[in-house]
């Protein structure tokens, strides 16, 4: 066997020194730290734990960040927030059995939005491992098994050997291409035990590229080339790969019209003339990708909020350009491409020839013409509205989170993010509480720069514990709760599915005193004031609090 080069494997001299003399006094939990610090990591999310302690006292006296959250759940979606706007992994720290179990449907969003979470749990001590009952505090039969499912790999340590290579591995898996959440579990005793390893230099865990088959961009650039209508439909993958640019450069090099998904939002500019912007349940917008000839997919699986709820028939040839080995071709046959989004498109540039296409920007006119009749139509005036203040509040290069709320349905469809990467939403699992908790862990992202938080009444009880962080950390974020007196979506849900609604309608607090109780200035506001009030609120530099008591309506999709 030949080798190109020959790998460094001889210490420095400062590593053969620090490694004969490690300091005294660490701990497993202290490789686990040592290890991150390395990596690259700069902050940790969680909440403490019995088992865990030994790791957060390694946190205590490291160069490590810490934000504390109230809730695990929170701590998850914080740690997701964090991910989504530095494209890192977030380390989560996490502690047995009900500390693990409460961060599952957090998990289960980051897994659905590809966010790199990084989770290292504690478990019971070694002893009480193998699935017999032995009575431990917070102890489960087989406590990966309630995460396998939902993480892109799980790494188990039993000895503190392992813990430096189960973490780069773990890093590794985290940042490959499709990111996601993945799950690292080290005993208790392994994490409290005194380790005479030496401190853990920089491992290297950098990601393989995702590259595409040539021969498969090669025919891709042909269908592209001699197509008459063809059409881009640009997915999540297309912000996580940071390829917007590499998409409006093939868009203009090819005159092809573009549609973003919901997860795709700002993938491309909402008002350039091939734009098709993203109203994903609108029946003309579901013809006109149906009508492609040819429907280039970048970074999406054409699943149910992608596809109009399967209702989407291509009748032309499908290209899908998907980093998701799983969801190439899960839904429609079509020249499955397996790679990053930045490199597939990249190839595509450096393959296909220009191509003039003077109908294709009609055709997009005349597509927004259509949906903004239908919504004419429909009396909507006062939810458009609210998009449009909310934009013109919101700093282009601040970012928002939206949770699964009336208001954030519209946000999907409606809302102009300006910049990639600016707009987040639940829509990947679909659970209630993201916005308020991920939106503070942007805020940590990127210090000083105010988020903003859109969520409604009922999604905000999943979340009211969490002022307490924004207030703890002083973190600029601008939580609007829209009150509309239960929980909307499933209120228009269930009445327009049986005629009336059930467990629906909630009793709730006084959002602005609970938020005054917290330290956190709040405000009740109307559709006329709120412009007004959230641009003084993002422009606070503190957390704020702004409720509207607005009862917004749902879009038909004809």
């Amino acid at each position: 066997m030949s080798h190109d080069h020959d790998i460094e494997l001889r210490p420095t001299e400062a590593q053969t020194r620090a490694a004969l003399d490690p300091p005294a006094g660490r701990t497993g939990g202290d490789l686990v730290v040592e290890t991150l610090h390395g990596l690259g990591a700069t902050t940790v999310f969680g909440l403490p734990g019995q088992h865990a302690l030994a790791l957060f006292d390694a946190v205590r006296r490291s160069a490590l960040a810490y934000v504390g959250l109230r809730v695990e759940n929170n701590a998850a979606f914080a740690a997701d927030g964090y991910g989504r706007i530095t494209g890192e992994a977030a380390p989560l720290l996490l502690s047995t059995g009900p500390g693990a179990l409460t961060s599952l449907s957090a998990l289960q969003e980051a897994a659905a939005s590809s966010s790199p979470v990084l989770a290292i749990c504690s478990q019971v001590p070694a002893a009480g491992l193998g699935g017999g009952r032995h009575g431990y505090l917070h102890e489960l039969r087989d406590q990966q098994a309630s995460v396998r499912d939902l993480v892109k790999s799980v790494h188990v340590v039993r000895a503190a050997s392992q813990i430096p290579s189960a973490i780069a591995a773990a890093w590794e898996s985290a940042l490959s291409a499709p990111h996601g959440p993945v799950w690292v579990e080290i005993p208790q005793d392994v994490l409290a035990a005194e380790t005479l390893l030496p401190e853990v230099n920089a491992p290297d865990a950098l990601p393989e590229p995702l590259v595409p088959r040539p021969e498969l961009t090669a025919l891709a650039a042909d269908w592209l080339a001699h197509a008459e209508r063809p059409v881009v439909l640009a997915g999540g993958g297309v912000v996580r790969a940071d390829a917007a640019g590499k998409l409006r450069a093939l868009a203009e090099h090819m005159d092809l019209p573009v549609v973003t998904t919901y997860g795709g939002k700002g993938a491309f500019p909402w008002e350039h003339p091939l734009s098709g912007q993203s109203w994903m349940e609108d029946r003309h917008t579901t013809d006109f990708l149906a009508d492609a000839d040819v429907l280039l997919v970048v970074g999406s699986g054409l699943g149910e909020l992608s596809s109009h709820y399967h209702s989407l028939a291509p009748r032309g040839r499908i290209i899908q350009i998907e980093a998701d080995l799983g969801k190439l071709e899960a839904n429609h046959r079509a020249l499955g491409i397996h790679a990053d989004a930045r490199l597939a498109l990249q190839a595509l540039l450096e393959t296909a020839p220009p191509r003039e296409d003077p109908g294709a920007r009609e055709r997009v006119a005349e597509l927004l013409r259509k949906v903004r009749s239908r919504l004419d139509a429909q009396d909507l005036t006062l939810e458009r509205e609210l998009l449009t203040t909310i934009r013109a509040a919101l700093p282009d290069d601040s970012p928002s989170f939206w949770d699964m709320t009336i208001l954030g349905y519209w946000a999907w469809a409606g809302f102009d993010p300006r910049r990639p990467g600016t707009m987040h939403t639940a829509q990947g699992a679909g659970g209630l509480g993201f916005a308020l908790p991920a939106a503070l862990g942007a805020a940590v992202a990127e210090p000083g720069r105010p988020v903003l938080a859109v969520t409604g009444d009922g999604g905000a009880m999943y979340s009211l514990a969490e002022l307490a962080t924004a207030r703890q950390h002083d973190l600029p974020v601008t939580w609007l709760v829209v009150d509309d007196g239960g929980y909307g979506v499933l209120r228009e849900y269930l009445t327009g599915a049986y005629g009336e609604s059930v467990g629906t309608e909630l009793s709730r607090p006084d959002f602005v005193a609970l938020a005054e109780s917290f330290g956190v200035r709040a405000a009740t506001t109307t559709a006329a004031d709120l412009g007004a009030d959230l641009t003084e609120a993002l422009g606070s530099g503190e957390p704020r609090v702004v409720v509207l008591r607005e009862r917004v309506r749902m879009f038909g999709e004809s």
